[in-house]
């Protein structure tokens, strides 16, 4: 059977809080798909510190689904959620899974990364993540597990912010480079501009991307 072709333009909304509104994340993989000659249109639904449950009972989210046709809907639990009660995390994403298959679209999980004072919290976030992701064949996004990597072997670019907890742009970037590779299904480009990182981080980072597996999903 012939393999489905990559993705050359895709609608995306991201549903999150300052993980993802931080540096505009969806941006800055739009600019990524540009530098490989693709298109993302992009909505964001954010709020500070929000969890996927407040998103749902506010019904911003679940009604933007429903009225308007995305080919991915991507989550991000709030961030300690996974560490704290895994289950709450868990029947938050299939509320949304459930009104995400109804509307046609694929659901995409952003796994996010570990506090900079708690960088052994990694493991319990991914497992949170991927186990809710095996089990409704969800797209995971594994940004956590690539800041993880990356962590590990370097000390710069800096990627958590001053507060330890948010995203520097070359925190930001990184997991624009995964996400990019997740809901692309495809390598990075070459080159890419983005303004406040050298070529020499980018790279860097890129590295990091592309060294990691990126599962997508049934």
């Amino acid at each position: 059977m012939p393999r489905t072709p990559p993705p050359s333009r895709l609608n995306v909304l991201f549903i999150g809080n300052s993980f993802t509104a931080r540096n505009d994340l969806p941006g800055l993989i739009a600019t990524i798909a540009a530098a490989a000659g693709k298109r993302l249109d992009h909505r964001l639904i954010s709020a500070g510190g929000a969890s996927l449950r407040r998103h749902w009972n506010s019904g911003e989210a679940a009604r933007a689904i429903a009225a308007q046709q995305f080919d991915y809907v991507v989550l991000q639990e709030q961030s300690t959620l996974p560490i704290k009660n895994r289950d709450r995390m868990h029947e938050n994403v299939r509320l949304f899974d459930e009104v995400i298959r109804k509307a046609g679209a694929r659901t995409a999980l952003y796994l996010t990364w570990a506090r900079a004072h708690a960088p052994e919290s990694q493991a319990a976030i991914t497992e949170a993540y991927e186990s809710i992701g095996r089990e409704l064949g969800a797209t995971i996004i594994p940004a956590g597990v690539a800041w993880e990597a990356f962590l590990r072997e370097h000390d710069e670019p800096v990627l958590h912010d001053a507060d330890g907890s948010h995203p520097t742009l070359a925190g930001s970037y990184l997991a624009a480079c995964v996400a990019y590779r997740a809901v692309f299904q495809a390598s990075l480009p070459r080159e890419v501009e983005i303004d406040g990182l050298t070529k020499d981080e980018m790279k860097s980072l890129q590295r990091a991307a592309g060294a990691i597996s990126v599962p997508t999903g049934k």
